[in-house]
């Protein structure tokens, strides 16, 4: 049996238990005893970005849609649910009963020994706990209840906390690279925490490795879901086959003085990992509560984990789930992917200290600019104060900056040359630019697919980062040389993947530099222009 073969009969497989436990994406779910699926959703493979493919999923045949989603590069394609028919926003399309989510209390219920030993040590984290207990269940192998779940769980994750120490660098701002170090060394004190109760259970070597915590850990983090009697959250089979949708324009937040400026970090939503709740989507086709999360949530009522559509789907479109509101380097600590296009991503800059002390009104975080390069209004405007003299500040500069208005042309040329001029010198100390980046990820994606064989002279171009990348794979003299094709080992394919996020971070923080030197350059531009023309009348 060939692997493909393989994969879809454990699937078939996967999906039955699920059935023959309750899951279901139909309100009767008896209707449906070979599948849990097959009334709302279906299993399906969809290209991570543009495109339209044609592919057979279990249970229907289906017609992929253009995703504008970059996700961690997995052949081109990443597994998901689509619609088996038109769906209808806040429809329920997926829900799962308490007893089919993999909690440290439903683990431990099932296996006295679990229960002994983590009795013993409350002292760890709740996280920690879930994170011996899946591993525990690992260790189990067929023996285990959610065997058929356990299987179809990823091998390997893109998290920051499995970046080894190329990728890391490879972020090149100093802000990702601490965050990346920090998750790193999160992850191993817990599991030098962990290990006690880990020996306790007779756990093989294997599962008391760190290696084994990164996992484990990556899957906690990754895919749980928010549940109320455990800060740890649930996996949820079949639940979890939902891909990222970030929150649209009608989410909670704006910008500017008449609207709320979002100021914290993010909250729980529909996941465990910091998620929010955009209660303003709530559909016509469920009661309205306004508790209940659009996305999905565990209802006490119905005692299941109920996932609604958070929007109108058209048959074969990926049905997707938003995990809330993140920044690309938040996606990737959290997650392991990151977006193209991401609304919500940030980019700070290196403020003076004098500044923040003006920027009382505002927290630090909302200092920033946003992807597409134009700056916040809590930058912009503390900007204005600061470039203010402070004789000046009297109470008709401060409510203009208040409401968000220029002060005068000659404050606002100001603001806007020394954002220009930040941004340029942040871009200039950077090792690589922007070109650079763009051709570096090119040669990454050719090394990546077979289909696109590289060039003698590509490879005789190669800058010094891939030269090193290739050196640290001993592929330089294979490649570099040659310029033949090889097959990498999965190892080698781990790393290239993660180096590939981490130059597209870098990337997308640049290129936002780049937009916000041209915003500010054509804003000085426009209000010279206009103080000219003013001079000539």
């Amino acid at each position: 049996m060939g692997s493909m073969e393989l994969e879809h009969q454990t699937m078939e497989t996967f999906l039955r238990w699920a059935a023959d436990i309750g899951i279901s994406d139909s309100i009767d779910s008896s209707r449906f005893r070979d599948s849990c699926l097959g009334h709302s959703l279906s299993v399906a493979d969809f290209p991570l970005a543009g495109g339209c493919v044609e592919t057979k999923s279990i249970g229907v045949s289906l017609k992929i849609f253009k995703i504008c989603l970059l996700i961690a590069w997995i052949d081109g394609i990443r597994r998901g649910l689509g619609a088996a028919r038109e769906l209808k926003k806040g429809e329920l399309v997926l829900k799962v009963p308490r007893n089919a989510l993999m909690t440290t209390e439903s683990m431990v219920a099932k296996d006295q020994k679990l229960s002994d030993a983590v009795h013993l040590h409350r002292s760890l984290s709740s996280t920690q706990i879930l994170s011996v207990c899946l591993l525990y269940e690992m260790s189990k192998g067929k023996k285990s209840f959610w065997y058929p779940y356990l299987v179809h769980l990823p091998r390997d994750y893109d998290l920051l906390a499995t970046f080894g120490e190329f990728e890391k660098q490879a972020l090149q701002v100093e802000d990702a690279v601490w965050v990346t170090e920090k998750a790193t060394a999160k992850c191993q004190s817990e599991w030098k925490e962990a290990v006690t109760l880990m020996k306790e259970l007779d756990l093989k070597p294997k599962f008391q490795s760190f290696q084994a915590w990164l996992w484990a850990s990556a899957t906690i983090s990754s895919r749980t879901l928010h549940i109320p009697w455990d800060s740890a959250g649930c996996l949820c089979p079949v639940g979890d086959l939902f891909n990222y949708d970030a929150p649209g324009d009608d989410s909670n937040y704006s910008e500017g003085p008449e609207s709320a400026i979002q100021t914290s970090s993010p909250q729980p939503i529909s996941t465990a990992n910091e998620c929010r709740n955009n209660e303003e989507e709530a559909g016509p086709v469920v009661e309205t509560q306004s508790e209940r999360l659009t996305d999905g949530g565990f209802e006490e009522d119905a005692n299941a984990y109920c996932l609604y559509a958070r929007r109108n789907y058209q048959l074969g479109e990926q049905v997707l789930l938003c995990y809330g509101t993140y920044t690309n380097l938040e996606l990737l600590e959290h997650y392991g992917f990151m977006l193209e296009e991401n609304s919500n991503d940030r980019v700070f800059i290196p403020l003076e200290t004098s500044l923040y002390s003006l920027a009382s009104s505002w927290p630090k975080d909302s200092l920033y600019i946003h992807q597409d390069g134009k700056p916040s209004f809590a930058l912009v405007s503390t900007l204005r104060l600061w470039l203010i003299p402070q004789s000046q500040r009297d109470k008709s500069v401060m409510r203009l900056v208040y409401a968000g208005s220029q002060i005068s042309a000659k404050n606002e040329i100001l603001v806007m040359k020394w954002m220009s001029e930040i941004c340029g010198s942040v871009l200039r100390d950077l090792p690589t630019s922007v070109s650079e980046d763009t051709l570096l990820l090119h040669n990454i994606d050719k090394l990546q697919d077979p289909e696109l064989p590289l060039e003698q002279k590509e490879t005789e171009a190669f800058g010094s980062e891939m030269r090193a990348f290739l050196d640290v794979n001993r592929l330089w003299d294979v490649i570099g040389f040659s310029g033949k094709d090889v097959e990498f080992s999965r190892r080698t394919n781990r790393m290239m993947s993660k180096w590939r996020l981490s130059v597209q971070w870098r990337l997308s923080y640049k290129r936002a530099l780049a937009d916000c030197i041209s915003y500010c350059n054509e804003k000085m531009n426009n209000l010279l222009r206009t103080r000219d023309r003013i001079r000539d009348l």
